[in-house]
């Protein structure tokens, strides 16, 4: 087992992660790309300022991706609030929904949160 010095000096995947999305992403780009473009603009669509802005469904979206307990869409989602103008404090009272509403499983997936803030609150 890794003592705490050690982990810390780890990567924290999330770097990794996104990279392994993006190449997954670029497959299917080129080999479905209709599809994927398809899919795209309907997601721009829904995630555009309406009756509710931006920012607020990147929040939602993030809420979801932990009770999902899907990493990709954590760091995807973290890194689309914080570029919404999203607060670091916002993240974390998702979190506590998430928590309530996805119980122990949503719970382990906060680490994903943490990754990706430590990821992107640095690239700000």
């Amino acid at each position: 087992m890794e003592t705490p010095t050690e982990i810390n000096s780890m990567s924290n995947g999330m770097t990794e992660a996104m990279q392994d999305f993006q190449a997954g992403m670029g497959m299917m780009k080129r080999e479905a790309g209709d599809t994927m473009q398809a899919f795209g603009s309907f997601m721009e669509k829904v995630l555009e300022d309406d009756v509710l802005d931006t920012k607020t469904k990147e929040l939602i979206a993030l809420g979801m991706a932990i009770t999902a307990r899907c990493k990709y869409c954590i760091g995807i989602h973290v890194q689309k609030v914080l570029k919404a103008g999203g607060t670091h404090a916002e993240i974390i009272e998702v979190c506590k929904v998430a928590i309530l509403m996805g119980g122990g499983p949503a719970m382990t997936y906060i680490a994903e949160v943490h990754n990706a803030l430590e990821t992107f609150e640095s690239s700000r």
